[in-house]
Order: C-alpha cells, then sequence, then structure tokens
C-alpha cells in the first residue's frame, strides 16, 4: 500500500510573480524581441508561453509570436509507454527559420521531452538559437540539457515527483512535491 505525501513549493502568487521574473529574465537577455518566438510544449508548457508572451508584452509593448508542440511521437519512450499517448497537436504557424526561439516547459527533468521537442522542431525551419524556459527544474539529468531560465530549481530524491498544476489545465496554480512512501511492505 503506497502513501502520498506532498507539499505545495510554490502557490499562486509564486508562480505569477516567477512567470514575471522570466520574461524580463527573456527580455534582458535577448532585447530585440522582433526574431523571437515563444513555444509551448503540449500540456503545460502552452499556458506557460502564454503567461510570458503577455509579460513581455508589458514589458516591451511587442506581441511575440507564440506556437505549440507535441511531442508524443517525437519521444524515445512513447512505444514503452503502457497508456495510449494524448495527442494534444502542434500548432506553429510560421516558420522557424532566422528565429530565435525559446521552448517552455513546466519541469526539466531527465531532458529527453527537451531533446523530442528540438528533434521536432526541425521540421518548422532552421532556427538561429533554441532557448529554454521552464518553471521547474527537478535535476536528475539523462542528456546534456541545461535550461537558459530556470523559475525554481527543486532538487528532488528518489519517489518525489514535481506536479504543475495550471489554471489554465488544472483550475488551479500551485507546484507541489509528491514523496511516495511504501507502508505495510510485504
Amino acid at each position: 500500500m503506497m502513501k502520498n505525501e506532498y507539499s505545495v513549493i510554490l502557490d499562486k502568487k509564486t508562480i505569477s510573480s516567477t512567470i514575471i521574473r522570466l520574461a524580463h529574465e527573456i527580455y534582458e537577455r535577448n532585447k530585440n524581441l522582433d526574431n523571437l518566438v515563444l513555444i509551448g510544449i503540449q500540456t503545460r508548457g502552452l499556458p506557460l508561453s502564454k503567461r510570458i508572451q503577455m509579460e513581455l508584452f508589458n514589458i516591451s509593448n511587442i506581441e511575440v509570436p507564440i506556437g505549440s508542440l507535441d511531442i508524443t511521437f517525437y519521444r524515445d519512450d512513447y512505444r514503452e509507454r503502457l497508456l495510449v499517448p494524448q495527442v494534444h497537436g502542434t500548432n506553429i504557424s510560421f516558420t522557424l527559420d532566422n528565429k530565435l526561439v525559446v521552448l517552455v516547459d513546466d519541469v526539466l527533468f531527465t531532458g529527453r521531452t527537451i531533446r523530442a521537442a528540438i528533434d521536432s522542431l526541425n521540421a518548422f525551419g532552421r532556427a538561429n538559437a533554441v532557448q529554454l524556459a521552464v518553471l521547474v527544474d527537478r535535476g536528475h539529468r539523462e542528456m546534456p540539457i541545461r535550461a537558459d531560465y530556470v523559475g525554481k530549481n527543486i532538487p528532488t530524491n528518489d519517489g518525489e515527483h514535481i506536479a504543475v498544476r495550471l489554471q489554465e489545465t488544472d483550475k488551479k496554480d500551485a507546484v507541489i512535491i509528491i514523496k511516495h512512501d511504501e507502508l505495510d511492505k510485504p
């Protein structure tokens, strides 16, 4: 029997201020936003990218183009998963040729999702550069991938999971760390 303990790491207010900070960091590093595009990785990367887009507009009065990316069939483990994959679809209505792409995702863990996202991006053109913005970096990389913009570093141990909840997908904003404890082991 498993017992799950959880702690709220980021609440609605903290997530909001973290997104504002991420947008400022993106702006400070890339002052010319005319060539910048945001690509949100489905599922929670898309609403995060929309929030960053709004904050970039508040800072610069420039509306940065936004797209969404579904990497389901680019994952190296999609055939091994027992569940039927949930396909959300990709929506990139512009070329990535000569663009600065900021990939946006909720959690950076092994790096495999980001590797798949980069593979998928090639179908939409050849970007000048790709940067990565994540709300949470939990460590445990299996690929040589590092985020350019990190909302919060939350180192995790075996048996811990990070769950991001967003208003747009989950009806509330929170980042939760869940610890799985085994009870009554036979």
